[in-house]
């Protein structure tokens, strides 16, 4: 067992903030110059980055994939093995939330927004450039959603149940901070409290930050979008400062009031609006082609399971992937920090099984209901012959779904709702985002001051409105993408962390188990001797 670390020994009382200082200063200033920079050689930094993004693809698919594949069966051995009994934060700790709510910070923080703008766009993209089929065929159709429900499926949900298993574990179970630094404990012992547990925490602030203010920076423009789509709002660069600072300050509100009482409330009020969004895309569309598709493209996905996720384009010397399913895989990994650790904040008390089915099967059944019930529709359009969704995703990947409901009846509520949904999900994922880095650069501490969680909720924001003015959104994406490689090698040594604390675990428990037996049993046979003495 790891020594017992409380939150008190790792935070530090600097200028009135209980911070680590190293990792919250050296982040701060690391984010200053690296804004800075990026934004001064924007066009440098965008074509280094996309050459290393380029190079990495080409020379580190197979590395990708066979990963990817490793952490998927490493889990579900975990879920259905004899670890699955284990319960995060020991025999006795209770869930701190319900599982609906649950479920709902889980999907609204993990790509509840993803499935916004992807949901149909992606389809369609695959059907028109398929990776080995026929253009705009009955082929490439079922292919473009087997490829979607690859990338958006039980793979990318691994990730982050990797990631997250691993912090929950090792905070709840074994007292250890609440940062990444605490995977490496079963390596660094007592050295994960020094300069290199800092330097991982660091690293950990920088790849979320620069994760989620890019990705807001993106998701505004799809706002905007669909304001000017459904409203004639101008969707400049003044439209898209204003929703930035909007959604900052609701996420700042969110942030002040905590995971319970913000973050929870504004996820499952996400979930309602995505509920009925989906209702209405099925009431209003083609409702038995919906119900028909998500059957046949469920079974064909498990049909191609292995090969498909193990496809690297070996024979066909071509480079689709490139583009898709290495990108996506580099994507999943470097948002696995942030994403991961929050799903860790609030999985307390769930068993090992419990928390790996629930965060692989549900959100990805659920996506896999989603992308049939936009995805499809859009490429049964397609095959029809009539061709706007194409030339929508074509020209403007942002307003893709709401011009796929505008032959829709209420096409002006469901694009209202539409817009409400995709802002909603960018505030859970900026407020839940915040949390994340707060924790990182206090020590570890799950509930720090309210002057902090404001501070990083305001510098995401600012940080998203100086890319979009400045430009270098686009290379601070790619850069993050680049951080996948090596964070997929500490993917791997966290399986083996994990492994080695779970084992440790079970077998005290079994331990305990076989002594309490003997110990029944001692007793009971102390009890036959006094009963045959008192009767002699």
């Amino acid at each position: 067992m790891a020594k017992k670390i409380t939150r008190s020994d790792e935070k530090k009382s600097i200028y009135g903030l209980e911070v680590n200082g190293p990792v919250f200063f050296t982040s701060v200033i690391f984010i200053i110059i690296s804004i800075g920079l990026t934004i001064i050689f924007e066009k440098q930094a965008q074509k280094a980055f996309s050459t290393i993004q380029n190079a990495v693809a080409e020379n580190a698919d197979w590395f990708f994939i066979l990963c990817i594949n490793l952490f998927l069966v490493f889990l579900v051995y975990l879920a259905v093995g004899r670890y699955g009994k284990l319960r995060i934060g020991g025999s006795n700790a209770k869930p701190e939330f319900k599982t609906l709510s649950w479920f709902a910070m889980l999907f609204s923080a993990g790509m509840g927004i993803g499935l916004l703008f992807f949901g149909v766009a992606e389809p369609v993209q695959h059907l028109m450039s398929p990776p080995t089929a026929e253009p705009n065929t009955v082929a490439a159709a079922q292919e473009a959603m087997n490829f979607t429900f690859l990338h958006w499926g039980f793979h990318a949900w691994g990730v982050y149940a990797l990631v997250g298993l691993s912090l929950a574990y090792f905070t709840y179970s074994r007292g250890l901070p609440l940062t990444i630094r605490s995977i490496f404990y079963p390596f660094l012992g007592d050295k994960i409290h020094g300069w290199i547990g800092d330097v991982i925490d660091i690293f950990a602030v920088l790849a979320t930050l620069f994760g989620l203010a890019t990705s807001l920076g993106f998701g505004v423009q799809q706002i905007a979008s669909g304001l000017n789509h459904v409203f004639g709002i101008p969707d400049g660069m003044l439209t898209q400062v204003l929703l930035i600072a909007g959604i900052t300050v609701i996420a700042t509100t969110s942030v002040v009031l905590g995971v319970d009482k913000g973050v929870r409330i504004l996820s499952e009020w996400n979930m309602r609006i995505a509920v009925l969004l989906l209702v209405l895309a099925l009431i209003l569309g083609p409702t038995l082609f919906i119900f028909r598709s998500f059957i046949q493209n469920t079974g064909s996905y498990f049909f191609n399971f292995l090969q498909i996720s193990t496809w690297i384009e070996t024979y066909e010397g071509s480079s689709w992937q490139n583009n898709w399913t290495v990108f996506y895989w580099g994507w999943w990994i470097g948002w696995s920090p942030f994403v991961g650790m929050f799903i860790a904040r609030i999985s307390k008390g769930r068993t090992i099984r419990e928390f790996i089915l629930g965060v692989l099967l549900v959100p990805a059944l659920v996506t896999f209901f989603w992308m049939s019930s936009f995805g499809s529709v859009a490429i049964q359009q397609a095959l029809s012959g009539d061709m706007t969704i194409v030339n929508a995703v074509q020209d403007d990947v942002a307003t893709a779904l709401f011009v796929f409901f505008q032959d829709y009846p209420f096409s002006m509520i469901i694009n209202v709702v539409a817009v409400i949904l995709i802002a909603g999900f960018f505030i859970t994922s900026s407020d839940s985002g915040s949390l994340v880095i707060d924790s990182l650069t206090s020590g570890g501490k799950i509930e720090a001051p309210v002057g902090q969680r404001i501070f990083w909720a305001v510098t995401e924001g600012t940080v998203a409105a100086v890319l979009l003015i400045g430009g270098g959104l686009e290379a601070l994406q790619t850069a993050t993408i680049v951080t996948g490689l090596p964070f997929a090698v500490i993917l791997i040594i966290m399986c083996y962390s994990l492994y080695k604390g779970l084992k440790e675990d079970y077998d005290k428990m079994q331990k305990k188990k076989t002594q309490k037996q003997m110990d029944d049993y001692e007793d009971v046979v102390k009890e036959i001797v006094q009963r045959r003495n008192k009767t002699q």
